[in-house]
């Protein structure tokens, strides 16, 4: 099986500056991700989308492809995943030849490890290359949620939930940014990550779903490197 794994690492992040290339414990961010997907026997070529310069010429030391700066209008803040995939997708193919899925790690997701990601491989091949996700456990549970309409409260979903002991309460997931692994001809059908029959990775480790957003998120991935024995590191 061939796999193209794609990091998508726009130059403009707004609420932490040059934050891929922020260097984490003693790497860029987006090492991390680089170094875990170059461990994995199935992914045939790292490609990193970027707009920055800077960005491009770290991802490159660091062994990636790196064929050409993104295009402006796929380097905004409303530019979707899906369609830096997509654009990254229909260069490969089109230059190196066609892949059996399409791997996105973002590199906001530093600490996946390689037997998450080989588990995920896994259940690609074993579900006939449908989608697979990662997903972790929600750290608020839906049924406790409230929406605010002017000064009233709300259920955000209607039942008892709220009446409700923790451990009674169904289990809730969330999608973590984590792990997407499709078939190009799946995400050019749908243009989407997300479909009814997305295959789950359930990922429990905490440090391994944690996506990095905010600088309260980077001081969690700080304090997380002191109590967890990095996962990117070389094995025998």
């Amino acid at each position: 099986m061939k796999i193209l794994a794609l990091i998508p690492a726009r130059g403009g992040s707004k609420r932490i500056p040059k934050k891929n290339i922020r260097p984490l414990g003693s790497k860029p961010l987006i090492a991390w991700s680089i170094e875990i997907a170059k461990e994995i026997v199935e992914i045939c070529d790292l490609l990193v989308s970027t707009d920055d310069q800077e960005i491009a010429e770290v991802a490159r030391n660091l062994g990636s492809l790196v064929p050409w700066l993104r295009p402006a209008n796929l380097a905004t803040d409303k530019a979707s995943s899906e369609s830096v995939a997509l654009h990254a997708l229909d260069w490969y193919e089109k230059e190196k030849g066609k892949v059996d899925g399409l791997l996105l790690l973002q590199p906001t997701s530093p600490f996946r490890s390689r037997e998450t990601i080989d588990r995920g491989i896994s259940l690609f091949k074993g579900y006939n290359s449908k989608p697979v996700v990662g997903i972790s456990p929600a750290n608020s549970h839906p049924m406790w949620c409230v929406s605010v309409e002017g000064t009233v409260v709300r259920k955000f979903i209607e039942g008892d939930g709220l009446n409700m002991r923790s451990q009674d309460l169904p289990p809730a997931y969330v999608v973590n940014g984590s792990f997407y692994l499709i078939a190009p001809d799946d995400l050019r059908k749908l243009q989407s990550f997300h479909s009814d029959g997305m295959v789950p990775l359930i990922i429990d480790k905490p440090n391994e779903s944690l996506d990095i957003d905010t600088e309260w998120d980077w001081m969690i991935a700080e304090a997380a490197l002191s109590k967890y024995e990095p996962v990117n590191t070389n094995r025998s």
